[in-house]
């Protein structure tokens, strides 16, 4: 969204759609009257920085745009944004680390909002042998690394069933963001050749296996997602922690002896 074409009403109304509420749902939520949303949708009413924070915070917008909206309304971002590598994330970048080393033998990566390769522990390198080049330059991308013909794609046994994963929680990120670059990342994904079976997945399925073919067998590994809690810098707010589990004690064998070597 450009704050410079669209003003805070407009802005809000755009956030309000894709939330799928209509002016009277987002109103009771908020607890205003129907009469003033309106008058700022439109125009003729501009919130004050309280209440565009707290109509944000009724339409869960990411803390990055939240900022946007503060500034087309012609108030001060509030949320700060910070690189990785900034020293005023130190604490944070430190927590990672560890998180990351404690979790070996078992994979586990960090990534940013538009899952970009941020870290990883030294349990994922040997899942990325044999990989195209091209896949592996800067910015990794996971979700291309993962479905690409060149890159892990002819090695996940069951290619079906963690595309449709991959890509539902994709949507569900395009649905809560709006971020256009990811919207033209679903495109790109889409145009991947498509395993020849079909498969769907539902927002139960929570405990999706990625079955991996290694040379001594199948690996069948199960992720978890944590992100940070209350986070007020905007960096922090989309990062992702994805940690990988084995989901039987031959992977979790494999794993400890690849990590031994």
């Amino acid at each position: 969204m450009n704050t410079a074409t669209y003003p805070v009403g407009a802005l809000l109304r755009q956030w309000r759609q894709r939330r799928r509420l209509s002016q009277l749902d987002l109103a009771c939520e908020a607890d205003i009257s129907t009469r003033h949303l309106s008058f700022v949708e439109t125009g003729r009413a501009l919130p004050s920085r309280e209440m565009l924070l707290h109509l944000a915070e009724q339409l869960e917008i990411p803390l990055r745009e939240r900022n946007r909206l503060l500034t087309a309304a012609g108030y001060a971002p509030l949320f700060s944004q910070h690189s990785l590598d900034d020293p005023a994330l130190a604490a944070a970048r430190s927590a990672i680390e560890q998180l990351l080393k404690a979790h070996e033998p078992y994979p586990a990566l960090t990534i940013d909002r538009q899952w970009n390769l941020l870290a990883a522990n030294s349990a994922v390198a040997p899942f990325l042998l044999g990989v195209a080049a091209p896949l592996l330059e800067p910015p990794l991308n996971v979700l291309r690394l993962s479905l690409h013909p060149d890159g892990l794609a002819p090695r996940i046994v069951n290619l079906a069933q963690w595309r449709a994963y991959l890509l539902m929680r994709l949507q569900h990120d395009i649905e809560i963001s709006g971020d256009p670059q990811l919207m033209a990342l679903q495109e790109e994904l889409l145009s991947y050749p498509a395993p020849v079976e079909k498969a769907e997945a539902t927002p139960e399925s929570v405990l999706m296996p990625l079955q991996f073919q290694t040379e001594q067998g199948v690996l069948s590994l199960i992720s978890t997602t944590t992100v940070f809690g209350t986070p007020n810098d905007v960096t922090l707010a989309e990062l992702a922690l994805e940690t990988f589990f084995p989901a039987d004690e031959d992977s979790a064998a494999y794993l400890r002896q690849l990590a031994a070597t």
